[in-house]
């Protein structure tokens, strides 16, 4: 599912905002990288050796024992081994331990360059601690990236979940619940791999090649292996092939797949909150078809991706052994000997290894960056409401609310919704909306509330335009019942108390009661302290537009937005919730809008909208003696 604000980022961009993610928790990080590439220098030290260890085995069965005079040349036991006896061929480091060794009386070689029980014993030793040594930096390697991993991954859904926050009502009318859902917890998952693994095998791997190609080259040029050494720099470019080839296409897969596991959460969103249909049509094998087929759209997807994937290291193989072919060929050919060749050997077998892995850290790349345009996309868009640069900060509502010639569209090419609403309300008084379905009631309420900016004309509280105003001031100043009850799945109480955080339980109760929900409250077992389900699921819907209005009532606003609150109850009900309303709408400003219009008889000003115009404006008297549209919608609710 691509979504209008998606657009596609470089490499460069998507992994260069990746680490300004990462550069908060750089300590760890540099320490679990470094501890991750200590293993690849260790390999140098053993290269070194091979020459002379297989000079040795070579020369060994040659050696034929004969009595040599003492003389000034032959080294005492426990000496420097001189040249002729294997020293040339040894790294200058050892013949450095070598030389400390025996300033403490411990001897590597004896007279003839054989290796001492004392080496013998001191190997026994060191090679546990340097593996103990390379397992502790492992393990740090590891927990460091894991948990650099782990807070970018939080820092992301944080800063993704705070920008949703700030978006407006009109982002949220063009987006999916279930694809943003997947944008905010799939893809950081995603991302979070490639710093706990991915990143760890960049560190580590191209350190082992660098470490084996690096001894390679030393070797070849001090051993005047130059046509050798060509040979191993035209070669090893061509281990890239397969993953320059494979990339492009294994990201252009990978964010198909994650376009679709979006459309597989937000299948299953929609089914859990439109289950009461579901099951009042009875279409659960509907249902369970319809989300069958994203499943299956989202596998074929996904398998495309696994196969080129699984195609990178099997193409790298193939590329290897090709290429070792030629150079053994090309050694056997030019009569090149065992030990002249093994010392560029053994690092291709130990380069082997990460080069396989370059494939899967090629696709992992590809993968996160991926996800990273999905998560970077939708944190790049802003909807929200422009925000004044010093904001009026206002605690009281003392005189009036202006409409000034206001003109509003949802869609900026669209037609528009509300063309020219002009209206005062006053301090204290009533005013009531009423007009067919889709004439623009709600919309002028939300205008209001500045859930939306007007195109055109401005709103103003006591002669200061809404949209100067400091948006927590202007929100604690309004309470909103909205035509659609929604509930948190929460207790009883805590919904009640949503918005008024420092609400007792005897100020919860006080306004369950004036909204008529304290008695089907207290017959619940758990009464307050009930948790109604998603979305108030486990209540009635009178018992749902009860539970708001108390919310609304507890916040005691000087504004009141009732927007139908009353719609959902029943006759006894609603006579009883609405004495509570009229009795707290002493001194507060209400604006009212009622699809039954016996609940705005005693309001000071009715307006009349048809789409979007302000077709007539007065009292109830005073509508209904103008014989227009607001007596037509009372003779058609009498006659009903």
């Amino acid at each position: 599912m691509v979504a209008f604000f998606d657009r596609e980022y470089t490499a460069k961009e998507a992994y260069g905002r990746l680490y300004a993610y990462m550069r908060k928790y750089r300590t760890r990080l540099i320490i679990g990288l470094l501890a991750g590439s200590i293993t690849a220098g260790s390999w140098i030290p053993l290269f070194q050796v091979i020459q002379p260890l297989l000079q040795q085995f070579q020369t060994v069965g040659a050696v034929q024992h004969v009595d040599v005079p003492a003389t000034h040349d032959t080294p005492e036991p426990g000496g420097i081994a001189e040249p002729g006896s294997g020293s040339e061929a040894l790294p200058g480091w050892i013949l450095s331990v070598e030389r400390y060794a025996n300033r403490v009386g411990i001897t590597f070689r004896d007279a003839e360059g054989r290796m001492t029980g004392q080496l013998l014993m001191l190997s026994l030793i060191v090679v546990p601690l340097v593996l103990l040594l390379k397992m502790i930096a492992h393990y740090i390697n590891q927990y460091f990236l894991r948990w650099t991993g782990a807070r970018v991954v939080q820092d992301f859904r944080m800063d993704l979940f705070a920008h949703l926050q700030k978006q407006s009502l009109g982002f949220f009318g063009k987006t999916d619940v279930g694809e943003m859902m997947s944008r905010s917890m799939n893809d950081p998952q995603i991302v979070d791999s490639v710093i706990a693994q991915t990143l760890a095998d960049i560190f580590r791997a191209p350190f082992e090649i660098l470490a084996a190609f690096g001894f390679v080259i030393y070797f070849a040029i001090s051993n005047q292996m130059l046509v050798t050494l060509a040979l191993v720099m035209v070669g090893f470019p061509l281990f890239m092939l397969p993953l320059t080839a494979l990339g492009s296409k294994i990201r252009k897969w990978s964010h198909r797949a994650l376009q679709n596991i979006s459309l597989v959460s937000s299948k299953l969103h929609e089914n859990q909150t439109c289950i009461r249909v579901v099951k009042a049509y009875h279409t659960e094998a509907y249902e369970i078809e319809r989300y069958a087929q994203v499943n299956r759209d989202y596998f074929k997807i996904s398998m495309r991706t696994v196969r080129l994937e699984l195609l990178i290291t099997p193409a790298i193989e193939s590329v290897g052994i090709l290429l070792i072919f030629i150079f053994v060929a090309y050694c056997f050919f030019q009569k090149i000997a065992i030990h002249q060749i093994a010392p560029m050997l053994v690092p291709f077998l130990v380069a082997y290894r990460p080069i396989k892995q370059l494939g899967k850290i090629q696709a992992q790349i590809e993968r996160g960056r991926a996800a990273l345009t999905r998560i970077f996309a939708l944190l790049d868009y802003d909807s929200s409401l422009p925000l004044s640069p010093n904001p009026v900060r206002k605690v009281t509502f003392t005189d009036r609310i202006r409409f000034e010639h206001v003109d509003f569209r949802y869609k900026p090419d669209g037609d528009l919704t509300l063309r020219d609403a002009d209206v005062e309300i006053p301090r204290g008084s009533v005013l009531a909306v009423v007009g067919g379905t889709g004439s623009g009631k709600t919309t002028l309420a939300s205008l209001l509330a500045r859930f939306y900016d007007p195109v055109a004309g401005r709103i103003t509280m006591d002669g200061v335009d809404v949209k100067a105003l400091d948006t927590t001031c202007l929100r604690n100043l309004i309470g909103v019942v909205t035509q659609e009850t929604v509930l948190f799945n929460d207790t009883i109480a805590a919904n009640i108390a949503y918005g008024s955080p420092g609400a007792t339980r005897e100020q919860i109760i006080e306004v369950a009661k004036l909204a008529n929900a304290h008695d089907f409250i207290v017959s619940q077992p758990e009464g307050y302290d009930k948790v109604v389900g998603e979305k108030g699921f486990t209540l009635s819907g009178g018992e749902r537009q009860r539970v708001a209005i108390a919310r609304a009532l507890l916040r005691n606003p000087p504004i009141l937005i009732l927007d139908e609150a009353t719609s959902a109850l029943d006759t006894v009900t609603e006579r009883l919730v609405q004495d509570a309303i009229n009795r707290l709408m002493k001194n507060r400003t209400t604006f009212a809008i009622a699809h039954r219009l016996s609940t705005i008889r005693n309001a000071d000003l009715i307006l009349v909208l048809d789409h979007g115009v302000i077709v007539e404006r007065g009292t109830h008297d005073q509508l209904l003696a103008q014989d227009g549209a607001y007596r037509r919608l009372c003779e058609m609710q009498h006659t009903q």
